[in-house]
């Protein structure tokens, strides 16, 4: 009786710890209502969260979960996401328990709670009052209230001075950074060539001697594209749009600011 008691109760205990921070259970939580930590470390220092490229977590990513009888749909990806509405915090009575793909959240990192948003994502947060900023890294579900769009940590709502107020009207906007392989990758699969054109002009002469000094310059080669009477000066073959578009940012402060990328 006593092991069969055991197990029943570890088991109970392993259905509350994959739950989500902002499940509707509450008998998690040691307090009935959140609230602000009452002996706070310093949180001024507390830096914006740093973004990077994260493969979207295993948990939390449901495609469709409910929530207190409402439906709603994680998106594919956070690219491009903007957003505008009512921003609040949550504190003490969520710290130290798991966030929804399984983090334990800390409420003195820069850190949030979207109701859609893939996660991780990061987003910056601006305070529409203030116009302070955060960046923070999402990694729970919330709020689940009709009129508020982002629930953010302790340090976070510090950082927006958002605190005795609770809420804040707030624009947010993802910053979205590409998986460095898929770039790479493409890059491989790319079959264009690109040049860049630096003028054009009728002198031919003149366009031949600074066909010579560019190739010096810049190690790359040059051809002449006619057109009737103009002769086209163009700094390429370049196999990689990347590395043509960085020249060519090169070249317009160094002198050609009419210089533009063409891919063939």
């Amino acid at each position: 009786m006593h092991n069969k008691l055991s197990k029943a109760i570890t088991i109970a205990s392993l259905v509350l710890l994959v739950s989500a921070c902002s499940s509707s259970n509450n008998s998690r939580y040691q307090m009935a209502n959140d609230k602000a930590p009452t002996s706070a470390p310093d949180v001024t220092k507390v830096e914006d969260a740093h973004p990077k490229y994260e493969a979207y977590s295993r948990g939390g990513n449901k495609k469709n979960y409910t929530v207190l009888g409402k439906s709603y749909q994680v998106m594919d990806t956070g690219k491009g996401y903007r957003n505008s509405g009512t921003a609040s915090w949550y504190g003490s009575k969520f710290h130290g328990h798991l966030t929804s793909n399984g983090e334990t959240y800390d409420m003195y990192s820069m850190s949030a709670a979207h109701k859609t948003l893939p996660l991780p994502s990061y987003v910056k947060v601006t305070n529409q009052a203030n116009n302070k900023q955060v960046i923070v890294r999402v990694n729970d579900r919330g709020p689940f209230h009709e009129d508020r769009i982002i629930d953010l940590s302790y340090a976070a709502a510090h950082r927006l001075d958002m605190l005795k107020t609770g809420t804040a009207k707030v624009d947010i906007e993802v910053i979205y950074i590409e998986n460095p392989e898929s770039i790479a990758l493409a890059e491989l699969k790319e079959t264009k060539l690109h040049y860049i054109q630096i003028l054009a002009s009728s002198d031919k002469t003149k366009v031949d001697k600074l066909a010579k000094q560019l190739e010096d310059k810049y190690q790359v080669k040059t051809r002449l594209q006619q057109s009737n009477n103009l002769y086209k000066l163009q700094l390429g073959p370049i196999g990689r749009q990347q590395l043509a578009t960085q020249l060519n940012l090169e070249l317009k402060s160094d002198g050609y600011p009419q210089s533009y990328l063409i891919s063939e």
